[in-house]
């Protein structure tokens, strides 16, 4: 077999090497009151392969309040989803009554944005 040249390459740059300062904890916001939240219910199928999405959003809750909101609601509809950042929910098929109704026990005002 042949011996193959490894090219190693060595820097002596000191800036590869400065020191990084280690990375603040991630802050959890507080969640807001669902009476002071008015969250846009919407119904979306454009860039899905034709597949209705209701989208939920404008949510003022911290990451894991948001993550078991979006589990209940899921579980009331009988369907998948995904929790997104920026206090988006979204929920596949086309359950905006449902969605609003559970949002209203919960104590959330809601709105009916787009067609």
């Amino acid at each position: 077999m042949r011996n193959r040249k490894r090219n190693v390459v060595y820097s002596s740059a000191d800036d590869d090497f400065e020191r990084r300062q280690p990375e603040p904890p991630k802050t959890v916001a507080k969640s807001a009151p669902p009476e002071q939240q008015t969250i846009a219910i919407q119904r979306e199928k454009k860039g899905r392969g034709g597949k209705q999405v209701t989208v939920m959003r404008d949510f003022q809750l911290s990451e894991k309040d948001l993550d078991a909101l979006g589990k209940q609601l899921k579980k009331a509809c009988g369907s998948g989803g995904t929790v997104k950042e920026g206090g988006i929910i979204e929920i596949q098929g086309d359950h905006r009554d449902r969605l609003a109704e559970l949002l209203q026990k919960k104590g959330f005002k809601f709105k009916f944005v787009g067609g």
